[in-house]
């Protein structure tokens, strides 16, 4: 198969292993920067170009690895492919959802999936009750628009978090105000689903000092036996998403597991080092899996 690489940089580990491991394989693999992409929209002869005018309508899959800041034109892209008969192994609108904090939470919670408590807000007025609805302090402060731990703020009082609230505020920031679960212990898991199975596994832990476990914030890894209950929650996040391949995020607390996000384009370098799993070849897999199921269906 010609299976291409929707990112940014082919130098960023995830993407070297997922050419690696499918030309492992024997499929001829393209990275394709999405800078370097263009559409054209046409009824009868729709095409996507690449550096100046090769036409890239012959792919059979693409792995989009979207990177938060390239998410509208990378969705627009993966969008055009999926347009043209290409199979996007997670689509434009799982991914989209899934880049959505807050609509993504909605759509969990409808889901009746466990969630921290979480506030949202437009009005400054609506602080303190915004503060009280998550159990006061210490809480989360969450930007919309962060991502790798990024724009994530601990606020330990009710004054510094009604400080912190109002600042972002101030710059028009939207933002979630989500509970603070202490037993947590600075230490989430981080599930790897791909196609409604769990392939791997590992616990993140905060470096000292820092409540953010993101291997991003200095944070280390190490592999981690789930419970039943715990890879039930993983499947359902990205399933509820639309999501082929997620990365899940969990902490465990006394109430039992709460999802804490859902990651569309999620790391590969902290999850095989830990796990010692080829992440990378599941989804190369996943995708023979799907066009041997496209094939035997043609064929009967």
């Amino acid at each position: 198969m010609k299976i291409g690489v929707l990112a940014s940089n082919p130098d960023l580990y995830s993407n070297r292993r997922l050419i690696e491991a499918g030309e492992a394989r024997g499929h001829e693999m393209v990275f394709l920067n999405i800078k370097q992409c263009y559409m054209k929209m046409d009824a009868d002869n729709p095409e996507v170009h690449y550096r100046g005018g090769a036409i890239l309508n012959d792919f059979d899959a693409i792995i989009p690895r979207i990177r938060p800041s390239m998410t509208f034109y990378g969705c627009a892209l993966a969008r055009h492919f999926e347009s043209l008969g290409v199979y996007v192994q997670n689509t434009a609108e799982a991914i989209t959802s899934s880049r959505d904090k807050l609509f993504s939470l909605q759509l969990l919670q409808k889901s009746g999936l466990d969630i921290p408590t979480t506030g949202f807000a437009n009005s400054p007025m609506d602080t303190n009750d915004l503060i009280e609805m998550v159990g006061g302090a210490p809480l989360i402060v969450k930007l919309l628009e962060g991502s790798q731990g990024r724009g994530v703020v601990l606020a330990e009082t009710g004054k510094a978090a009604e400080s912190v609230i109002n600042a972002f505020k101030a710059l028009r920031a939207n933002l979630l105000v989500q509970e603070f679960v202490k037993e947590a212990d600075g230490k989430d898991l981080r599930c790897f689903v791909i196609d409604g199975k769990v392939v791997a596994s590992i616990m993140r832990t905060a470096a000292p000092g820092e409540f953010r476990a993101n291997i991003h914030q200095g944070g280390s890894a190490s592999s981690v036996r789930i419970s039943a209950e715990e890879r039930k929650l993983a499947i359902k996040a990205a399933k509820t998403l639309g999501l082929k391949v997620a990365g899940v995020d969990i902490i465990r607390s006394r109430k039992g597991p709460l999802l804490l996000e859902v990651n569309s384009s999620p790391g590969l370098e902290g999850i095989e080092g830990a796990s010692g799993k080829d992440v990378a070849g599941a989804m190369i897999t996943a995708i023979e899996k799907r066009f041997a199921r496209r094939l035997k269906g043609l064929n009967q």
